[in-house]
C-alpha cells in the first residue's frame, strides 16, 4: 500500500519539479519556509536567486517558449550552440571539466561537514546516488543550475527511487512526508501543469511524426510567370510572340553532417520557352527548360576548414558565381530579385562553360576575403579533348572588400577556355559578343578569354541602395585573332518600399557588346557591334505574405543586338513566387 502511494506521489511531484525548472512561477519562499535555513543567510538568498534566473522571465513557461518560436531548431543548429559558462560541456563536446558520479560526499573537496547543505548532499549521494561532481573533485554549489543539469538530476533521482521500490526497499517516513506536503501545497499548480504537459506531449508527438529529417532541411520555390514581348521589328524579330504562362519549380535538400558543413541537392523542373528575339538580351532571370522532366539542378558541398578557410565543391551545373559573392545582394536572386538574366550579376561570371568545380574561400580579415576556384566543362567525359583538364575550363579569383556593413566591393578575374562553338556564351548580350560563331562563314573556333570585373554595392540608407559593375573580356579566337567585349550596369534598390519585405528596383546598363576586333577577324567578316543597346529594367516585388511574393516588371531594350536597325523591344512579366 505504501509503495503504491509513493509511486503516485512521484508521478505527481515529477511534473512539479519540471515546472519549477522551466517556468519558475512558484515563489522560492513557499519551499524555503519549511526549511531550517536562517532567513537572512547568504545560502537562502542564493537559493532564491537560482529560482529567479535573470535571463528568464518570471512567467515564462516551456509552452510560451514554443509559441514564441516560429521555426524548429534542427540538429545541425543545436550542434553549433554552446552550453552556458562553467558548464561541463563546452561547444557541444566534452570539455576539460567533465561531471562524474560520486559515491561519497567526502570526494567533493569544496564541501565541508560544517556547510549547511552537507547532510542533504550526503543523503542524496549515499541513499539515491544522484549527485555528480566535476573532474577536479569540486561540487561548486554556489553556481547557477542549468535546465539540462536539473533535468538530469531529477531523472536520476526518480530512476533511483523506482529501483528501490521495485527492489522492495523501504522509503523513509521523512521522505514520504515531504512528498505528501509538496503534493498538498501545490495541488492547484499540479492540476494546471498536467494539462500543459498533456498538450506538450501531443505537440511533440505531432512534430516527431511529421518532421522531414533530423539532419536535412527541405526548401522549395515555385514560380509562375505571365509574360509577353513586343517589338523588335520584323516578323521574325519579336512581333509574333504571344502571351505565355510559364513555370519553374525547385526543391533543395540541405544536409549537414557536422553542423557546420552543408550538402545541397537541388531538383529542377521548368517549362520556359525563350521569346523569339534577335538577341539573348531579352532572357528572363528565372527561365529554365527541363523539357518535361525533373533534373538534378545543383549538387554542392561546403566544408569549413578552421575558422578562416571554407572549401567549396560543385558537382553539377556550376558557374563562377557559385564560388564567390557577386556583390549584387538585392538583385541576384532569381526568385525575388531582378527579372532579367542580365540584371542578376555581371555577365563575366557566366563565361566558363562548366559543370564541375572546386574552390576555396579565405577570410583574410573581417573586411577582406579572397575566393578562387577551378571549373571544368566535361569533367565526367573521359574522351579526348574532355575530362577534368583537357576540355572546356575556367578559373576565377576574386578579392572582396567589405569595409562596413553597408559597402562591398569585388575585384574579379576569370580565365576561360571554350571549345569550338562554345565561345564566351553568357546567355546575355549580342550574338557577336558570344563568339560562338565567328564571321560570315560562321566559323566555330576555340576561344580563350581573360575577363576582368569591378562590382560594388553601397546601402546609403535602410531604404535605398546603389550598386553596379563594369566587365571587360579580352578574347582570342585561337588561330585567327583577338576581340574586346564590354558590359556595365548601375542599379538602384529600394528595400521595404511601401511595406517591409517589398523591393523596388531599377537597372540601367549595356549588355555584353563586341567593341573591337583585330584585322584578321574583320577579314572573315567579324566586325564590332555597330551600335549600342541600352538595357532599362524596373520591377516591384510585393511581399504578399512571408511565403508569397508578386513581382510585376518591365524590360526596355533600345537597339536590340546593338543594332539600331532593330526596333526597340518591350518585355513585360508578372512573376509570382511561392517559397517554403
Amino acid at each position: 500500500m505504501t509503495q503504491t502511494l509513493i509511486k503516485k506521489l512521484i508521478l505527481s511531484v515529477a511534473p512539479l519539479a519540471i515546472e519549477l525548472l522551466l517556468s519558475p512561477t512558484v515563489r522560492a519562499e513557499q519551499i524555503l519556509q519549511d526549511t531550517q535555513i536562517n532567513p537572512n543567510s547568504n545560502a537562502r538568498q542564493s537559493i532564491k536567486n537560482n529560482f529567479y534566473p535573470k535571463h528568464i522571465p518570471l512567467r515564462t513557461s516551456i509552452i510560451d517558449n514554443i509559441n514564441q518560436n516560429k521555426k524548429l531548431i534542427s540538429i545541425a543548429d543545436r550542434r553549433d550552440r554552446e552550453d552556458p559558462p562553467n558548464s561541463p560541456y563546452q561547444g557541444g563536446r566534452r570539455g576539460d571539466l567533465q561531471m562524474s558520479q560520486v559515491t561519497s560526499v567526502s570526494q567533493l573537496s569544496d564541501i565541508q561537514p560544517s556547510d549547511w547543505a552537507f547532510q542533504a548532499l550526503q543523503s542524496l549521494v549515499e541513499r539515491y546516488g544522484v549527485i555528480a561532481g566535476y573532474s577536479d573533485s569540486t561540487f561548486r554549489g554556489d553556481r547557477a543550475m542549468t535546465r539540462y543539469e536539473f533535468a538530469a538530476g531529477l531523472n536520476a533521482a526518480l530512476a533511483r527511487i523506482n529501483e528501490q521500490i521495485a527492489a522492495g526497499n523501504p522509503i523513509t517516513q521523512t521522505d514520504l512526508a515531504t512528498l505528501q506536503k509538496l503534493q498538498t501545497d501545490f495541488a492547484t499548480e499540479l492540476a494546471t501543469l498536467r494539462g500543459r504537459v498533456d498538450r506538450l506531449e501531443v505537440q511533440t508527438a505531432h512534430l516527431e511524426s511529421n518532421q522531414f529529417s533530423t539532419t536535412t532541411k527541405l526548401e522549395g520555390t515555385v514560380i509562375f510567370a505571365l509574360s509577353d514581348a513586343f517589338g523588335g521589328g520584323g516578323e521574325d524579330n519579336g512581333d509574333d510572340n504571344n502571351t505565355v504562362l510559364q513555370s519553374r519549380a525547385r526543391l533543395a535538400f540541405e544536409t549537414s553532417f557536422t553542423g557546420k558543413d552543408t550538402l545541397t541537392t537541388r531538383l529542377d523542373f521548368g517549362n520556359f520557352e525563350q521569346f523569339d528575339l534577335p538577341t539573348d538580351e531579352g532572357r528572363l532571370g528565372f527561365d529554365s527548360n527541363t523539357e518535361g522532366s525533373v533534373e538534378l539542378g545543383s549538387l554542392e558541398y561546403e566544408l569549413p576548414v578552421g575558422e578562416k578557410i571554407t572549401l567549396l565543391f560543385q558537382f553539377n551545373d556550376s558557374d563562377s558565381d557559385d564560388f564567390t559573392d557577386v556583390i549584387n545582394p538585392l538583385f541576384e536572386d532569381s526568385d525575388t530579385g531582378a527579372i532579367s538574366r542580365f540584371g542578376r550579376r555581371n555577365p563575366i561570371y557566366r563565361v566558363p562553360n562548366s559543370n564541375t568545380g572546386i574552390g576555396a574561400r579565405l577570410q583574410l580579415s573581417e573586411a577582406m576575403s579572397f575566393d578562387f576556384a577551378y571549373l571544368a566543362g566535361d569533367a565526367n567525359n573521359p574522351a579526348a579533348g574532355a575530362g577534368l583538364f583537357n576540355g572546356d575550363y575556367g578559373a576565377i579569383a576574386q578579392l572582396t572588400l567589405t569595409p562596413s556593413d553597408r559597402l562591398a566591393v569585388g575585384l574579379t578575374y576569370i580565365h576561360s577556355y571554350g571549345g569550338a562553338g562554345q565561345g564566351l556564351d553568357t546567355g546575355t548580350g549580342s550574338t557577336a559578343a558570344n563568339l560562338t560563331q565567328i564571321g560570315t562563314p560562321d566559323l566555330e573556333l576555340p576561344v580563350v578569354g581573360n575577363s576582368y570585373g569591378i562590382e560594388a554595392s553601397y546601402r546609403i540608407s535602410e531604404n535605398f541602395a546603389i550598386g553596379g559593375w563594369v566587365g571587360y573580356t579580352a578574347a582570342r579566337a585561337i588561330g585567327l585573332g583577338d576581340a574586346s567585349i564590354w558590359n556595365y550596369a548601375i542599379t538602384f534598390g529600394f528595400p521595404d518600399l511601401g511595406k517591409e519585405g517589398n523591393l523596388g528596383g531599377i537597372i540601367i546598363g549595356m549588355q555584353p557588346k563586341l567593341t573591337g576586333t583585330s584585322s584578321s577577324l574583320r577579314a572573315v567578316g567579324q566586325s564590332s557591334d555597330p551600335n549600342t543597346s541600352i538595357h532599362i529594367e524596373s520591377f516591384y516585388k510585393h511581399q504578399v505574405t512571408d511565403n508569397i511574393s508578386i513581382t510585376p516588371g518591365l524590360i526596355w531594350l533600345t537597339a536590340p543586338n546593338h543594332n539600331t536597325e532593330n526596333e526597340d523591344i518591350i518585355i513585360g512579366t508578372i512573376r509570382t513566387a511561392f517559397e517554403f
